[in-house]
């Protein structure tokens, strides 16, 4: 998969859940394009469309209508299991609620995604304890979820998703769990991964100090984008 233009390009994404009179547009009508590398909030109230066109980006659901480049790629065109593949290949996800295992230790919820791929235990042990060495946990690895603080359980989280070095990490309110210290820390997590890494971060959430950590943000109302703004993570402008 390459592509010498935007790592994402929406265009005319649509989304419609039910028929007749039961129908609900999502979303009316997208276009957006996202530059490999960058840092992006989606905000908006809730039922605006920004969870749903998080899980398009995610390869989790394709549009009603429209078209979605990935690398060039669209995506729309793709069935369920190549879908899948491109999610195994090319994505990482966190959540708010952490999604962890609860009876398994921080390094066996890392090398999770690894063993889907069919990596050998050598190297899904060597892998998962450098991404658990970048976010700060490396000595917490045999510790379970509930031996660990809510910001430790998304670390955690955090690592199990970059430890396949994905392209793209889509983040659903990774502090919205968390109090001002512990979402600060992940935000600065995030910001240095982005920055070190060239991942992409798509980031859905609803506080405006945590999306100023962003260089990107894509507001959403009503099912389309109400404008898109600079956070101020965008480099400044040269004089």
């Amino acid at each position: 998969m390459a592509s010498p233009g935007p790592l994402i390009s929406l265009s005319g994404i649509t989304k419609v859940f039910g028929a007749g009179t039961a129908a609900f547009r999502a979303l009316k009508g997208i276009d957006l394009d996202i530059a490999a590398g960058d840092l992006v909030a989606v905000m908006g109230p809730s039922g605006s469309g920004k969870s749903t066109m998080m899980n398009i980006l995610g390869c989790l659901d394709v549009p009603t209508a429209g078209q979605f480049l990935f690398k060039g790629v669209p995506i729309e065109t793709l069935s369920r299991d190549q879908r899948a593949l491109v999610r195994r290949r090319y994505l990482g996800f966190v959540f708010q609620g952490f999604n962890l295992l609860a009876r398994t230790s921080a390094l066996e919820n890392v090398e999770l995604p690894l063993l889907y791929r069919g990596e050998g235990k050598r190297k899904r042990r060597e892998a998962a304890m450098a991404a658990l060495e970048k976010v700060g946990l490396v000595d917490r690895w045999g510790r379970t979820p509930g031996e660990l603080s809510g910001g430790e359980q998304q670390r955690v989280a955090i690592a199990r998703a970059i430890v396949t070095r994905p392209d793209v990490l889509l983040a659903d309110e990774p502090t919205g769990n968390l109090d001002t210290e512990r979402s600060v820390e992940i935000m600065e997590l995030l910001t240095d991964f982005n920055r070190t890494s060239g991942t992409t971060v798509l980031m859905v959430t609803h506080e405006p100090d945590m999306a100023a950590y962003a260089r990107t943000i894509v507001h959403f109302r009503d099912g389309l984008i109400e404008h898109v703004a600079t956070g101020a993570a965008a480099p400044a402008a040269v004089a």
